[in-house]
């Protein structure tokens, strides 16, 4: 894979700093290679005078230090360095910047609030396929409403505070954390109410929840539900589940918060503030269900330095470009996967009267189609095993979780046929006992799409299904000798017949 540049992304948030290192490489393609976080709280304490604390001044200026240095060790040609709310609002945010800049050597752009909103948009929009949605994104200093529809944003609020500023100003010693989470759902009521276009949303809209909060929110659930699953973005989360970890969190103390599995112990003081918000803002819209998005601001950048043209207008075909870029990633044969992906969608079409598929199930076979050779990059033997490891766990940007474990396990079964029952059983929680038919039938049809273009030369260039009686003929259309990829298409008959009941015949 061809390397063009590594550029480093700091994101100075109220409550965290984070550095990710980014390889871009060529086309418009991108992959996270490292990432620090530290919890700086610069935002904290600020409510008083509007100034940034010496104190929280000297921690961040440590943590960028820490950062420019793995920066220069991991070979980073750039860094982009951004801040957001706590900054934005500083009195002394001048001296500050001035004094990173000779201290750090980092140049840092402080945001506006309509540019901090609108990365948090791009880094949803290009890896969701939701067309229509409302994203809440809860940072240390701020939290903004983003409304969009058809890729286009058609509102966006930014409110000053977020879940440090809160917790400094409902800080109340003689108040139990519950009372205190009951005034900010109060509070926050209020400001939605201030929010005029909020009354407008469409009830079928879909929320999006992006920052940390939520990140945590989806570990503490994952573990409560034991979901098998180790994926943040695209998490589907029900607002009644939300609500029990909640009720949990809000009645614990400080030190009781930091023993709760999947909460990290630096965000335990300002959870029940985050989701404080979380509730009075899924009461105020009556959201039922909401989905965890992974991406956001840093995401935002990624995209923007990768691929210039969503500064513009954002992917059209989410999934097609992620798993593009998994497919350069891992080193696959690019015109092979084209050619394999072709072929299964042919056969998909042309055999629907055999497996009465709805064309959802199209991305299903895609995904599996796009990455089924990506195991070759950890071993060549059993490599259907790891490329079925490789789809769970790479991420792929615009599909449900359902949809990529369906594509793993069709991508681990097509080349021998066989369904990894023990391995299935984990996923029990998110795919069903009837998915079993769905995987073994995409199963063949991948297999005999892979074979027909076993020597990579693109011999086939297409096929045409006739269904006959107690047999489907495959008839080939070539441009060369194609013996060795039919030879290889026919030895998955046996496989065809056991799951279609038909014979098969390739010509």
């Amino acid at each position: 894979m061809q390397t063009s540049e590594k550029i480093g992304i700091i994101d100075l948030g109220s409550n965290s700093a984070r550095l990710v290192i980014v390889r871009l490489f060529g086309g418009g393609y991108f992959m996270v290679e490292d990432e620090l976080k530290e919890s700086v709280r610069l935002g904290q304490d600020m409510d008083r005078d509007g100034f940034l604390k010496p104190q929280r001044i000297a921690e961040t200026n440590r943590t960028l230090k820490m950062f420019k240095r793995l920066c220069d060790a991991s070979g980073v040609t750039r860094i982009i360095a951004v801040a957001t709310a706590a900054v934005r609002r500083a009195k002394n945010q001048r001296s500050f910047l001035d004094e990173i800049q000779a201290t750090c050597g980092i140049r840092v752009e402080v945001l506006s609030e309509e540019a901090e909103a609108t990365l948090v948009y791009r880094g949803v929009i290009n890896s969701m396929d939701i067309p229509k949605g409302i994203i809440l994104e809860i940072g240390g200093g701020s939290t903004k409403i983003i409304y969009y529809n058809r890729r286009t944003v058609l509102h966006y609020a930014s409110l000053s505070f977020g879940a440090v500023t809160l917790t400094d100003l409902f800080a109340d010693d003689g108040v139990s954390p519950e009372e205190q989470t009951r005034k900010i759902e109060e509070f926050f009521t209020e400001q939605f109410k201030k929010i005029e276009w909020l009354s407008e949303v469409e009830p079928d809209v879909q929320m999006i929840g992006v920052g940390g909060s939520f990140r945590n929110l989806y570990k503490i659930n994952r573990l409560v539900r034991k979901y098998p699953l180790n994926t943040v973005h695209n998490y589907s989360f029900a607002v009644e589940d939300f609500r029990s970890i909640y009720e949990m969190v809000r009645v614990l103390d400080v030190e009781k918060r930091k023993r709760i599995r999947g909460l990290s112990p630096a965000r335990a003081d300002i959870m029940p503030a985050a989701l404080a918000i979380i509730k009075a803002f899924t009461d105020y819209l009556h959201i039922e269900s909401f989905t965890v998005g992974g991406c956001g601001l840093r995401e935002g950048i990624m995209f923007n330095q990768a691929v210039p043209q969503t500064v513009e207008r954002p992917i059209l075909d989410v999934l097609s470009y992620s798993l593009t870029t998994l497919v350069k990633y891992y080193g696959c044969n690019e015109k092979h996967v084209e050619q394999t992906v072709r072929l299964s969608i042919q056969l998909f079409k042309q055999l629907r009267v055999l497996h009465k598929f709805p064309r959802v199930y199209l991305k299903v076979l895609k995904i599996a189609a796009s990455l089924h050779d990506s195991g070759r990059e950890v071993r060549y033997y059993n490599h259907e095993q790891h490329s079925r490891y490789i789809i769970l766990n790479s991420g792929v940007y615009g599909a449900t979780h359902r949809e990529i474990v369906l594509a793993a396990f069709v991508a681990g079964c097509s080349r021998k046929g066989e369904l990894n029952a023990s391995e299935w059983a984990r996923y029990k929680d998110i795919v069903t006992e009837e998915d079993q038919d769905v995987v073994k039938k995409l199963g063949v049809l991948l297999r005999i799409g892979e074979a027909l273009d076993r020597s990579g030369m693109g011999v086939v260039t297409g096929i045409n299904c006739d269904v006959l009686g107690d047999s489907v003929i495959m008839k080939t259309e070539l441009a060369g000798d194609a013996s060795l990829e039919i030879r290889q298409a026919m030895e998955a008959g046996a496989d065809f017949k056991r799951t279609f009941r038909k014979n098969l015949e390739i010509l």
